[in-house]
């Protein structure tokens, strides 16, 4: 037998090779600075918090078990405890949280299961727009509307001119288009073979949205819900106007805990009402009131950063990948 003809090797693909893009190497080290400054920003942020609220906790009045136990905020006596602004913080912030949810995620089941695509290209620019509301405008809504709607029904000798409620009510107000928008993208996000499914099971619309699509998406839901919280947490002006700028000190063997640690009626202030109160003031640098700013800034940035750790374990955790 005769052999057939033998074909060469192809040696086409020896020559094939990566091809210089200078313009995609120039992105691709511009998108790298980009990274690498957040990351530098935020070190550089946390090096001046550190830095000042050392000088701090140096003053001989200051001690760290103090401040961080001590339920009373008191500089011109010497009575450094953080317990109650963030008190102040937390109430505000859990008020917010629970005018927000039920209202941002029944708005973001309604826009990605039942409404239609004209009221949904409708109503979703709307929500998004009151994000870009400023928060000032929030602050005198609180003061000027809803503290004297709360007055009214509960009465002025109950409900103080400045309150915990009014300010967490209107903070959650401003949170519900941050919630209802990234709920209803991790909601959209889910694939339509899963509503079809149970639709072919015989599952109903309702069924399919509670039982179906909003576990499926919980993990984008529960990651917009810690930023909207985080949100919460560093609100400045409306818990500025509306809550109050005295501290609610508290004693938990002589105070009452619902008539008044936990009086939502009463007026507190928040970590940022007091920076933002403090920070105007007539300071001289080095001082304990102005260090004080800086402790309070690096206590806030570790509940934030506490948030937003719990979040991102709860997403790895929770976090369904469908093909």
């Amino acid at each position: 037998m005769t052999a057939g003809p033998t074909s060469e090797p192809d040696t086409r693909g020896s020559r094939l090779h990566k091809r210089r893009r200078p313009g995609e190497q120039a992105i691709r080290a511009f998108l790298f600075f980009c990274g690498a400054l957040s990351i530098l920003i935020t070190i550089g942020i946390l090096y001046e918090l550190g830095t000042e609220s050392i000088l701090f906790f140096q003053d001989e009045r200051v001690g760290v078990f103090e401040f961080l136990t001590d339920t009373f905020w008191q500089p011109q006596v010497g009575r450094f405890g953080v317990a109650p602004l963030v008190l102040g913080t937390l109430y505000i912030t859990v008020i917010a949280m629970l005018v927000a949810v039920p209202i941002g995620l029944l708005a973001a089941i309604y826009l990605s299961e039942y409404a239609s695509s004209g009221v949904r290209s409708f109503f979703k620019p709307v929500l998004e727009i009151l994000v870009g509301i400023p928060t000032v405008v929030f602050g005198f809504f609180a003061l000027t509307f809803m503290t004297p709607l709360l007055r009214d029904i509960f009465g002025t000798s109950v409900v103080g001119f400045f309150n915990v409620a009014s300010a967490g009510i209107v903070v959650g107000i401003l949170i519900v288009p941050l919630i209802s928008s990234l709920a209803e993208d991790a909601l959209r996000a889910v694939p339509d073979s899963l509503r079809q499914a149970a639709y072919a099971l015989g599952a109903s619309k309702f069924e399919v949205s509670t039982r179906i699509v909003v576990p499926a998406a919980l993990s984008g839901i529960a990651a917009g819900l810690v930023i909207a919280m985080s949100r919460a947490v560093g609100e400045t002006m409306v818990v500025t106007l509306a809550a109050g700028a005295s501290p609610r000190n508290f004693d938990l063997s002589t105070d009452p805990i619902f008539g008044h640690v936990l009086n939502p009626f009463q007026g507190a202030q928040a970590m940022t009402g007091y920076v933002a109160i403090t920070a105007n003031g007539d300071l001289s640098y080095n001082s304990v009131d102005y260090n004080s700013i800086f402790a309070i800034g690096l206590t806030l940035f570790v509940i934030t950063f506490g948030l937003n750790s719990v979040s991102r374990r709860f997403v790895k955790r929770f976090r369904q990948v469908y093909e």
